[in-house]
């Protein structure tokens, strides 16, 4: 049989209808926050105050001489991460008393009678090529409510933002200007930017931005991003969270406008790879404490991640040991991470 080239069969038409399916890899995006700027020119302090001293990227003369890849990035790889995560044991605290948990580097739970805090976090077992050396001291899902999150500056090991995501539950984060758009997205309610010397309310608890001598860029090209410690009043109690920083004279002029009852300050990472001087040794961080007339020092950024050439342990031995040559020592507070110590 031939068939004609008009001759057709005609088939039933079947209806098909097309749902949508959410796709379980993609990411939920949260609603971007408000971010409230300072009013300020990026880097200027108020009342003509001293604002910050930024460190340069030129690395020092002969830092090519030692290979950080070959003597410290490859053997952390190797090495079992050491620690563990304590049971949450949060202290009833008594009007007038502030409760202080290291969970690691630079990352602080601050606790006021009814007030939570958290200070740069960072759960991240890894920082790009650098290994998280030792356990945070407390799991995040221990967590209490956390009314306010403070970050530093935009360094990775200060914001991480996978840690601010699941931290992140629509409450009020402060940062230094021009940060504020590298957490915008994560979760928080609204997004205070502050200039040096400028204070934010939040309900009885009051933050000011204190400059350092650092750097705030979080890759080469954002070098116009702010960096800075914070001073944190609740009541007739003042914190001190030093940041990051090289020792700078500015840490007098934050002492004679502050009565600081605890200082947060760092003490490691002083043997970085490229020679340049941004962060204190352990003298120097002492130093800094007695300038600031602080009450007593909780040493800080140390033990965590392998940044520098110094042995991980190396910074609270060389602390404790000049400051009892100094006469210091019983004002030193060497915190175990995970277990919270009231002031």
């Amino acid at each position: 049989m031939r068939w004609q080239a008009h001759e057709s069969f005609a088939c039933p038409r079947r209806a098909y209808y097309y749902f949508p399916v959410d796709n379980p890899f993609q990411r939920i995006r949260k609603p971007k926050a408000e971010i409230k700027k300072s009013s300020k020119p990026n880097g200027t302090s108020v009342h003509g105050a001293p604002a910050a001293r930024k460190v340069g990227l030129k690395p020092k003369a002969g830092w090519q001489k030692r290979n950080f890849v070959t003597e410290v990035l490859i053997p952390s790889i190797f090495e079992p991460r050491s620690g563990e995560h304590a049971a949450p044991n949060f202290p009833e605290l008594k009007d007038g008393e502030v409760c202080i948990t290291w969970i690691g580097h630079a990352s602080f739970l601050i606790q006021t009678r009814g007030r939570n805090l958290l200070i740069d976090p960072n759960w991240a077992k890894w920082l790009k090529v650098f290994k998280r050396m030792k356990h945070p001291g407390l799991h995040l899902r221990d967590l209490p409510n956390i009314d306010l999150v403070l970050v530093t500056h935009a360094h990775f090991d200060h914001l991480d933002r996978k840690t601010l995501r699941g931290v992140a539950d629509d409450q009020p984060i402060i940062v230094p200007f021009e940060v504020g758009n590298l957490v915008h997205d994560l979760g928080f309610h609204t997004v205070h930017e502050l200039h040096y010397w400028e204070t934010c309310e939040q309900g009885p608890l009051k933050i000011t931005l204190t400059p350092c001598h650092h750097w705030g860029a979080r890759v080469l090209h954002d070098t116009h991003r702010g960096f800075g410690g914070f001073i944190i009043e609740t009541g007739t109690r003042t914190i001190f969270h030093c940041g990051d920083t090289a020792y700078f004279d500015g840490f007098r002029e934050i002492g004679e406008r502050y009565d600081i009852d605890v200082a947060l300050m760092p003490i490691g990472a002083y043997d970085p790879p490229s020679g340049r001087e941004v962060h204190m040794n352990p003298e120097e961080a002492l130093r800094a404490f007695v300038d600031l007339g602080a009450n007593r020092m909780v040493p800080m950024h140390y033990g965590t991640f392998r940044l520098s050439y110094e042995p991980l342990d190396e910074p609270p031995e060389r602390l404790l040991t000049f400051a009892r040559e100094q006469g210091l020592e019983e004002r030193i507070s060497v915190m175990t991470e995970g277990c919270p110590m009231v002031f």
